[in-house]
C-alpha cells in the first residue's frame, strides 16, 4: 500500500509560497508522525466564501477560518486503501501555509489540540522545526 496525497488548488508552480510537491511532503511527514504510512488524503486551498460555507455547515460558525479537517476512516479498519480524510485551508486566514498543512493533517491522525494536554501543538512545532532547519 502507499500514501496518496491529492492537492487541490495548487498548480505545479508555487502558490501561496508552496508547491504541490511541498504540500505532499508536509502531509507525509505529519502522517508518519502518527504511524500512518498508507491511505488517501486530500488537501484543498479555498477562498473565504467557500471556507465560511464549510465552517457554517460543519461547525455552526458563520465566518471563514484558517483550517478545517474532515477525518474519514479514523479507526483504520477498512478493506483496501484507507481514506484518511480531507484538509481544507483558506490561505488568506493563515500566516504560515506549512503550519496549516501540518496542523490539518495532524487532526487526521486523531490528534486534537482542544482536548489534549498540548501534545498536538508541541508535535506540530517539532515537525515544523525539522523542515525549517
Amino acid at each position: 500500500m502507499t500514501l496518496e496525497i491529492e492537492v487541490i488548488g495548487v498548480d505545479s508552480g508555487r502558490h501561496h509560497g508552496l508547491t504541490a510537491q511541498e504540500v505532499e511532503q508536509l502531509c507525509a511527514l505529519a502522517l508518519a508522525s502518527g504511524g500512518i504510512e498508507d491511505g488517501h488524503v486530500a488537501v484543498e486551498l479555498v477562498d473565504e466564501l467557500r471556507m465560511a460555507e464549510l465552517n457554517r455547515e460543519h461547525r455552526g460558525q458563520d465566518k471563514p477560518t484558517d483550517v478545517l479537517s474532515f477525518p474519514v476512516d479514523e479507526d483504520g479498519e477498512t478493506i483496501g486503501p484507507r481514506e484518511l480524510g480531507d484538509v481544507v485551508i483558506c490561505p488568506p486566514y493563515v500566516t504560515d501555509l506549512r503550519e496549516a498543512v501540518v496542523h490539518g493533517v495532524l487532526h487526521l491522525t486523531g490528534m486534537d489540540h482542544e482536548t489534549d494536554a498540548g501534545e498536538m501543538l508541541a508535535l506540530q512545532a517539532e515537525l515544523l522545526s525539522w523542515i525549517r532547519s
